[in-house]
């Protein structure tokens, strides 16, 4: 068998530190930080232990790297909003059913965890408050101001309707994340209901 080149090599490691970010957005989402072991995501990799310590030096710099780019897949997608096709109840519809989408949930807690539990690295916290409801509000408003003034979006404070869409929103995910049998995702049809007119 021919030995690997750097490319191969590189692919390689690529994918398992993929690999490994999985697993551990995976436990983060669980146990939060404080109850992750990093035992817990090698487990939960399938590597050793060892071989974790090769990708990541710290259960921080894994949970950091992991919120970054959450905040950052987040970001994006809300930046992108305003170019999608559609009218802006399109555009806002099309934003529920990504948030609702159930595996984006490991994602939502891992952000969620990192707002309000305790022993968050102070990157991780930086991230957070860098891409924070604010943000989320700004992005949003142009949206939901051409939907108000087309008389497709309820009328009213837009940056007040925004903050209290993405709270429920946040709310039910929470939720959600209980996997509690007798709770359920409300149909996007009543969700809709908060923000047209």
């Amino acid at each position: 068998m021919a030995p690997l080149n750097d490319e191969q090599l590189n692919q390689i490691r690529d994918e398992r530190k993929e690999q490994i970010m999985g697993a551990a957005l995976k436990v983060f989402a669980r146990k939060g930080i404080i109850g992750t072991k990093m035992s817990m995501i090698a487990a939960e990799a399938g590597i050793s232990h060892g071989l974790l310590y090769h990708y990541f030096q710290s259960k921080d710099e894994l949970f950091t790297t992991l919120v970054h780019r959450a905040v950052v897949g987040a970001h994006e997608e809300m930046a992108n909003l305003e170019k999608l096709p559609g009218s802006p109840i399109d555009k806002i519809r099309i934003l529920t059913e990504a948030t609702m989408d159930e595996s984006g949930t490991p994602y939502f807690m891992l952000m969620h965890q990192a707002r309000t539990s305790d022993g968050v690295p102070e990157k991780a916290r930086q991230y957070i408050e860098q891409y924070s409801m604010k943000t989320f509000i700004e992005q949003l408003l142009p949206v939901f101001k051409e939907g108000q003034r087309l008389g497709e979006v309820a009328a009213g404070d837009p940056e007040e309707l925004i903050s209290s869409y993405l709270s429920v929103l946040s709310g039910l995910m929470v939720l959600n994340a209980q996997q509690d049998e007798y709770y359920r995702l409300p149909d996007i049809n009543i969700l809709m209901r908060l923000v047209k007119s």
